[in-house]
């Protein structure tokens, strides 16, 4: 009897049951919200081609304005593609011992990392702006991927944070613009990052007792991470040694285009969009979090996305410094060009390696 990994049916229930509704708002603001931010993201796009110089050579991927539900949705769409190699290795394992025991264990467990998905959604579901998934297959000749804006949690946003609302929605379309944009215009972009993912799905340990071993020690590193005596993440938990050479090149990769779209969101000057100096002061000081959110992040490895954000920028700053921008753009001629984890922290090292550039 096959199995698999995730019981996507628990993952949506349980997600669906645990979010939270979005800000109040009547039925025309929300469809105006929509329209405002379908019109920024058309914006945007303009915006991001001038600046970056990337060129897109057909259609790009859509655009898709959804609720907190919608985003949820999406991800188990994009998550169950993720997973599916893995997936097929564990049936495969599984198959080999196709004892009624390890049956419903495997079934037990599928559930189990069904609820912790959907809980995992769930809890982020709210804090998400938007969001690019570069995973999503082209349809009626339309490219790979799509762009995910967050309508109820924007109009969260800029209300909290009292942001005139369409510079803030033409900020934020910018950033996931930018996204777009990268995965459009460079089309191996997408190729090189599943066939890392598919590098990490093949280093996978499915045995039992190295899957246990993991497990008590991640016990031990996320009590010590609690106490604040030692930084980890439950990412950083279930990685091999040979899979943390994967997981640092697409560290890199992820660090690279956060932070070269953070670039591109500030960018623009203030007669494009009046308050951005406010929105980039004020949006600083939410994504620090504070008391029992920030545990959170650092268990679910998001501190270090933040960090992504800011190493990712401080490299393209440096090397827009040294060669500019056309000089920026080599990294997106062929995965041999893009940035090593070390890169990023040591801008120099990419500069001397792709331009001959000394430091």
């Amino acid at each position: 009897m096959a199995t698999t990994m995730v019981d996507w049916n628990v993952a949506t229930q349980t997600a669906r049951r645990l979010v939270k509704p979005g800000p109040e708002i009547s039925r025309a603001g929300a469809r105006s919200a929509v329209a405002a931010l379908r019109e920024a993201a058309v914006r945007a796009e303009a915006y991001v081609a001038e600046v970056t110089g990337l060129r897109v050579p057909g259609p790009t991927a859509p655009v898709l304005v959804v609720d907190r539900p919608g985003w949820i949705q999406a991800n188990l769409d994009g998550f169950r593609h993720i997973v599916a190699p893995l997936s097929a290795k564990f049936d495969h394992r599984l198959a080999e011992n196709p004892s009624q025991v390890q049956q419903t264990m495997a079934q037990v467990g599928a559930r189990v990392t069904g609820v912790e998905i959907g809980a995992l959604l769930s809890y982020l579901s709210p804090k998400v702006l938007g969001q690019f998934d570069p995973f999503h297959p082209g349809t009626d000749g339309e490219p790979g991927g799509r762009l995910l804006l967050v309508a109820p949690n924007i109009v969260h946003v800029e209300r909290e944070l009292q942001l005139d609302p369409a510079d803030f929605r033409l900020w934020v379309c910018l950033h996931e613009e930018t996204h777009r944009v990268q995965f459009t215009a460079v089309p191996w972009l997408r190729d090189h990052l599943n066939g890392l993912i598919e590098k990490l799905v093949a280093s996978a340990d499915l045995d039992a007792g190295v899957m246990g071993d993991m497990i008590k020690n991640a016990a031990r590193k996320i009590g010590d991470g609690l106490r604040g005596d030692e930084e980890i993440s439950i990412i950083d938990l279930v990685q091999t040694p040979e899979q943390r050479e994967t997981v640092d090149a697409m560290t890199a990769v992820m660090s690279l285009l956060e932070g070269h779209a953070d670039v591109v969101m500030d960018s623009v000057g203030p007669d494009v969009i009046g308050t951005i100096t406010e929105i980039r002061r004020k949006f600083n000081v939410r994504r620090e979090g504070h008391g029992f959110d920030k545990i959170i992040r650092r268990l679910l490895g998001l501190d270090a996305k933040i960090r992504q954000y800011r190493d990712g920028a401080a490299f393209c700053r440096r090397v827009l410094d040294r060669v500019g921008m056309n000089g920026l753009n080599q990294v997106w001629i062929s995965p041999e060009t893009l940035p090593s984890k070390d890169e990023i922290a040591f801008p120099d090292l990419w500069l001397n390696r792709v331009h001959g550039t000394p430091a």
